[in-house]
């Protein structure tokens, strides 16, 4: 991925969003040809040279220094996970190297016995391209009960989070609004691109969902960020029903996502994560049954 185009697509798409008036830019009532502030405008909130700030613009300079970026934040008022996209992808364009191809994520132990211990709480492991790395029984059932509980266990049947949200009929069903979900995905995928400028599968993988989905590629277009966090959404579950569900992710140090559900206590959400948890070790009970599959003697 060319991180001097996305340095340069980043700055436009957000000065486009700040209107004069949010910082104080006198237009006089004159008629403006741009939405947002116009280039020299911000660089002179930000303290640089209009020509400089339009080589960045342009791709044509890669050489921003961390004042000069933390400048250009404020000006924007980005929030901290915007800002560290910024300087993300300023830095991409200097640390380019050789190419290697990635090799294939894994989980580590203390991750493992952290879902282990977690059993009766619904919980999938990302990678940094939102593969599902791991996910245990319950994380399974919540979120793809209708593909194999083993995918994750090979790299190269691994379910993509960011495939299933936009190309799967059963993910789309399963969010009420299923908008914020996408541009939570779409989002999060933006932040790892700046973090991981070489990788190829990402670059694939947006590739990819650019192509099949014209709802990915409005989105990937608008440049948001996320770095994470809790975000409730209302899932319509189709052993249990609609109930609300509090997704917290936490960062590993492998730059993995643990994704965790829960739902408020004593409420009717809580009441259907329940059901869904007896369904499953229910049905594990009956996998596991001897008797099940036994001849029937006369």
């Amino acid at each position: 991925m060319n991180t001097r185009r996305q340095l340069g697509e980043f700055l436009q798409t957000r000065r486009s969003q700040l209107r004069p008036e949010d910082v104080g830019v006198a237009t006089y009532g004159g008629q403006r040809r741009v939405p947002g502030l116009r280039r020299e405008e911000l660089a002179l909130l930000a303290g640089v040279s209009a020509s400089y700030y339009s080589r960045l613009e342009q791709g044509q300079a890669s050489n921003a220094s961390p004042e000069v970026l933390d400048a250009l934040a404020r000006a924007l008022r980005l929030d901290d996970a915007e800002r560290r996209h910024l300087h993300e992808l300023a830095s991409g364009g200097r640390r380019r190297g050789a190419r290697r191809r990635p090799v294939p994520e894994r989980v580590s132990p203390v991750t493992r016995q952290l879902i282990t211990v977690l059993g009766d709480v619904p919980m999938v492991v990302l990678g940094r391209r939102s593969d599902v790395l791991a996910w245990n029984t319950l994380g399974h059932a919540l979120y793809a009960g209708h593909l194999d509980p083993d995918g994750p266990d090979t790299p190269q049947r691994r379910p993509n989070m960011a495939r299933l949200v936009f190309l799967d009929a059963h993910t789309r069903d399963l969010y009420a609004d299923w908008a914020a979900k996408a541009q939570g995905v779409v989002a999060t995928l933006r932040m790892a691109s700046g973090r991981h400028p070489d990788d190829p599968l990402l670059a694939a993988l947006i590739g990819e969902l650019t192509v099949k989905s014209p709802e990915f590629a409005a989105m990937w277009a608008d440049h948001r960020v996320k770095a994470g966090g809790d975000a409730i959404y209302e899932m319509r579950h189709p052993l249990v029903g609609t109930m609300k569900v509090t997704q917290q992710t936490l960062r590993t140090a492998d730059d993995q996502a643990v994704v965790v559900a829960t739902t408020e206590p004593d409420s009717p959400s809580h009441s259907a994560m329940t059901l869904l948890v007896h369904s499953v070790v229910t049905g594990r009970a009956s996998a596991q049954d001897p008797r099940r599959d036994a001849p029937t003697r006369k």
